[in-house]
């Protein structure tokens, strides 16, 4: 076997555990990852899962990351080509409330929920969390700033104030999807944003 195979295929188990620690950690959050239900769900020995990342912290934090880029990819990156500002805005919170109505419409989002999990835990994991949802923010804000500046919202307009009551709208869609599975969460969710994000 060459070199550059072996790499390749280290880097492809990888990723397979990655995906499927990300499906389990879906329902069972983070803390519910064990290496045992790892390695019997994808036919491979406790050391061979554990050994690609060194310690169950590692695992969960790589993890995150995927979540964090798959939600990239799939909520901001598909409102590139809007305009900015509020129209970019209003598509972003759109892409988002469809992202957690995925999954039979009760998927809910893994971001939101690992934050719930790791709220009062100090450490690696908590720290990337408050980093992805402080990235988050500031892309909000940024563009609450620039619909500000463009006339799309009125001057006086307090960014912090409405950055906070739209995170508040996609945190009672989330428990409406997942929790009450109301079919109805994601419509009165683009509801409270586009309510949000006209101007008066």
């Amino acid at each position: 076997m060459s070199p550059r195979k072996s790499v390749a295929e280290t880097a492809a188990t990888r990723e397979r555990i990655i995906d499927s620690a990300l499906t389990l950690a879906s329902t069972e959050g983070l803390e519910g990852l064990t290496i045992g239900r790892l390695a019997a769900d994808l036919a491979m020995s406790k050391a061979g899962v554990i050994g690609h990342f060194g310690s169950k912290e590692a695992l969960q934090l790589a993890v995150l990351g995927a979540a964090v880029e798959r939600f990239t990819l799939r909520v901001p990156a598909r409102a590139v080509g809007a305009r900015p500002g509020t129209e970019r805005l209003t598509r972003t919170y759109v892409e988002w409330i469809a992202y957690m109505a995925e999954g039979e419409g009760h998927g809910g989002c893994f971001l939101t929920s690992v934050a719930s999990e790791f709220d009062g835990r100090p450490g690696p994991v908590r720290d990337a969390v408050l980093a992805a949802l402080g990235a988050w923010t500031a892309y909000v804000l940024t563009e609450l700033n620039t619909a500000v500046e463009t006339g799309q919202l009125p001057e006086r307009t307090d960014v912090d104030q409405l950055a906070f009551e739209l995170g508040g709208v996609i945190l009672a869609a989330g428990q409406s999807i997942k929790l009450y599975r109301d079919p109805q969460a994601p419509t009165r969710a683009r509801r409270a944003i586009a309510r949000l994000l006209i101007a008066p």
